[in-house]
């Protein structure tokens, strides 16, 4: 019988649309630690690596490992261009996801999930994890299946309460098919669920997965505490997120206030009680700005099994990050010019969300004030009853006066930004409008970006993961994993 394997000390973050994208996630896993890749997102970074040629064949060589050929090839066929898109060539879009699941929106989830698994784990034996946000609910379930269909080691879920993954988990892991409720503005809770059915999507294809360990991103002791009382299934651990980490942030408790700069203002309230998280006798990783070797210790003898870190590997070589932006960010990071605000309005979601204040992106109000609003992703997409009884859609990013006739307030529209598209933007897929506009990137970061100047004097403007994994190991005397 095989030993379990080590826990990890370090766990990859999950950022960003493609920013951890396979190639990262691989690199880490091969040092022994948790490569995670993140699952926001994966079924229009699939569809338009494509239309752009697919360089490196690395989708294609995935897809021809998926083990329904009929749907992997109707795929390639749908959105593969082998010389890519024309200059000026708008993507092509995919079906917006709705209620029911339709079936094309599930076999591109789970095409899109699969192919990003397998590609982080072929050809090592590290291990690999894929992250996802319980707030996008409507690709949850082929997602998850996807990545589990390719083998994923790991899952992690944040951005809301995930008590119901464990048992979704389960489900996929015996071939049966899975339910997850749905949030829908004036309706009762539990009135409206996703449903998916492998078996039915994929031709009738089913079989047993292996089951990969489950973790939630929580932000207190408390709500680790009430998964453990309420979710059926096993929690194999928890990452506990502090505010300054990068993406979304749990918001403070309490009423909000802000600081002079317009962001929310944490408190004794909202810091993590170790005794507590230590008592619950599960192990826990501590995530925003441990990205340091004296961080990563101080979580060790703080009795965490070690800790997430993002920005780091977020500049590494191997991030999926459009070039451009990493070097600029880089620059200003090694000039001690770069700064990162925690804006409370930003995103769709109402979670605050931190953002890089970069020139040229969408935190400049400039370039804000210039794009039209459009809402073509629709990730971010709010279910709400509507007056006639039937499912509607609305998203604050979307134009203000189309929000408002769906009943949406007016004052979570005024400052909203697209994150779908702008994220796409982040690792080098625009999408070309037809006023010959480009959508503009939007840049996350842990406010640790402020502090990169010292791992860039250390390992230089083109550190690779491995280079920040034996950076943050460096004082560590603990066995590590692999």
């Amino acid at each position: 019988m095989s030993q379990p394997k080590a826990l990890p000390v370090l766990i990859q973050g999950g950022m960003g649309v493609g920013v951890s994208g396979w190639p990262l996630a691989q690199a880490v896993a091969r040092c022994g630690q948790l490569g995670v890749v993140s699952g926001t997102g994966l079924d229009v970074v699939l569809i338009r690596r494509l239309q752009d040629g697919d360089p490196g064949g690395h989708v294609r060589r995935a897809l021809a490992a998926f083990p329904v050929p009929e749907i992997a090839a109707r795929v390639v066929e749908r959105y593969f261009l082998p010389d890519g898109r024309a200059e000026g060539q708008p993507y092509r879009g995919r079906p917006l996801p709705r209620l029911p699941l339709q079936r094309d929106f599930c076999e591109l989830c789970v095409v899109a999930n699969f192919v990003e698994a397998y590609l982080a784990k072929d050809g090592h034996d590290g291990p690999v994890g894929i992250n996802f946000m319980e707030k996008l609910q409507l690709p949850l379930l082929p997602s998850l299946y996807g990545a589990m269909l390719a083998g994923v080691d790991w899952v992690l879920v944040g951005a809301g309460i995930p008590w119901h993954l464990p048992e979704l988990i389960d489900r996929f892991a015996d071939g049966l098919d899975a339910e997850l409720p749905v949030d829908v503005a004036g309706a009762e809770s539990g009135s409206y669920r996703a449903r998916f059915d492998p078996r039915v999507i994929l031709n009738g294809f089913a079989c047993m997965l292996a089951r990969p360990r489950f973790v939630p991103i929580i932000s207190s002791a408390v709500l680790a505490n009430m998964l453990l009382r309420r979710a059926r299934g096993t929690i194999d651990g928890f990452v506990v997120e502090g505010p300054t980490a990068g993406g979304h942030n749990a918001p403070p408790r309490g009423r909000l206030k802000l600081n002079e700069r317009g962001e929310p203002l944490y408190g004794p309230r909202d810091e993590v009680d170790l005794a507590a998280m230590r008592a619950l006798r599960k192990p826990f990783w501590l995530a925003g700005s441990y990205g340091t070797p004296r961080r990563v210790v101080e979580a060790l003898k703080a009795g965490a099994a070690g800790v997430q870190v993002g920005t780091v590997f977020a500049y590494c070589a191997e991030s999926g990050l459009d070039p451009r932006l990493r070097r600029a960010v880089l620059e200003l990071a090694a000039r001690g010019q770069i700064d990162c605000r925690t804006d409370p309005f930003a995103s769709p979601t109402g979670f605050p969300f931190k953002i890089v204040q970069l020139p040229g992106t969408l935190a400049d109000e400039a370039v804000y004030a210039r794009r039209r609003r459009i809402c073509d992703l629709g990730y971010l997409r709010q279910a709400y009853v509507r007056p006639d009884g039937r499912l509607g859609w609305r998203c604050p990013a979307e134009p203000i006066e189309a929000f408002r006739a769906k009943g949406g307030q007016v004052d979570r529209a005024e400052r909203a930004k697209c994150l779908c598209n702008a994220l796409m933007a982040n690792i080098g897929l625009a999408q070309q409008r037809a006023d010959g506009s480009v959508e503009p990137p939007l840049l996350t970061s842990g406010v640790a970006v402020r502090e990169l100047k010292q791992l860039i004097d250390e390992l230089g403007f083109e550190y690779r993961a491995a280079d920040v994994v034996r950076y943050l190991l460096a004082e560590v005397t603990v066995p590590l994993a692999g």
